[in-house]
């Protein structure tokens, strides 16, 4: 049997300080090979730090890392020519063309495709003799991309890939990682956004506050909340969030209810049989609604029902 592309277990860092900062408590993870693995956190949460350690980029504190059945402190150089790597802030030289930029990261590597398939893949061949300088936001994310995928690599690591591109340059990105996985690679992705990570993974890892929340594929983790829908509303009247939560769960087909923003969002099974009787409760105690709306649950929920915060990811957007 071949080994998962990515094993941990029981990682953990520690920064020292007064007092010390524990990044991560104990994360096992296991990343099968050619699936697209998501791992997702707010900012501070220790996703980022997680994935450094995998990358070898810092050590664990404790704990064991096996990438592709190699471990760091045994084949660090032959894992180094199996990985490729897109940071969350990839620093270039401005005054290198993206032809000459890509041709150096390709040098770093015994083997690999040529600088123009490199560029070709993230479409910025109109760009191969523009000095990275004179690149938007959204085409340097591209050529970091470009960058880690020169060496052809084994496994592709993600790092916030998105943050800050406007939405165009964003849906780029994800063609390019979709494309990834339908040639059967591995790749980790590490996102604060939940929608990014429900179209783009098929597992993804929740992480808040350096520990593992929820492990499984965004529809598995979905499920988990008992209903595949949610209804948000909101009344004129504040009276209606001094209920305590449990008098919703009365209503047939709900299945669970949070406060949040001023506002009651219930997970309900059948969305059809649970708002006539939320109407009528309504009805019943003369409350009348300010807003009301219907959606599919979502990785939102999830991480707000685990955690009991919102997920508030950052990054102004950039073109």
């Amino acid at each position: 049997m071949r080994p998962p592309a990515i094993h941990c277990t029981d990682l953990r860092k520690t920064y020292h300080g007064k007092p010390p900062v524990d990044a991560v408590r104990g994360v096992d993870l296991e990343v099968r090979e050619g699936e697209c693995f998501g791992v997702l956190g707010p900012n501070g949460a220790g996703k980022t730090t997680t994935i450094e350690m995998l990358e070898g980029l810092i050590a664990p504190t404790s704990g064991t890392i096996e990438i592709l059945g190699m471990r760091w402190s045994d084949q660090a150089n032959a894992i180094q020519q199996r990985i490729g790597i897109s940071l969350q802030e990839t620093r270039f030289s401005d005054k290198l063309t993206v032809r000459e930029t890509v041709t150096l990261f390709r040098s770093f590597y015994q083997t690999g495709i040529e600088h123009t398939e490199a560029i070709a893949r993230v479409e910025l061949q109109e760009k191969t003799d523009t000095w990275v300088k004179n690149l938007s936001g959204g085409q340097r994310q591209r050529l970091a991309v470009a960058v880690a995928l020169v060496g052809d690599p084994k496994i592709l690591f993600l790092d916030e890939p998105t943050t800050g591109l406007d939405p165009h340059s964003r849906r780029q990105v994800w063609e390019i990682v979709a494309a990834w996985r339908r040639q059967g690679r591995t790749t980790v992705l590490t996102t604060h956004y939940m929608e990014e990570a429900e179209r783009l993974c098929d597992r993804v890892a929740i992480i808040d506050h350096g520990r593992l929340f929820a492990l499984g594929s965004p529809k598995e983790l979905i499920a988990q909340l008992g209903g595949e829908h949610v209804i948000e509303f909101s009344l004129q009247s504040s009276e209606a969030m001094t209920l305590p939560a449990d008098s919703w769960l009365e209503l047939p087909a709900v299945t669970g209810c949070r406060y949040e923003n001023d506002a009651i969002h219930l997970s309900v099974a059948e969305p059809h049989v649970a708002l006539p009787a939320l109407l009528a409760k309504l009805a019943e105690r003369n409350w009348h609604l300010a807003s009301l709306t219907t959606r599919h649950a979502s990785l939102d929920d999830v991480f707000v029902v685990l955690t009991g915060r919102q997920f508030e990811p950052e990054g102004e957007t950039r073109s």
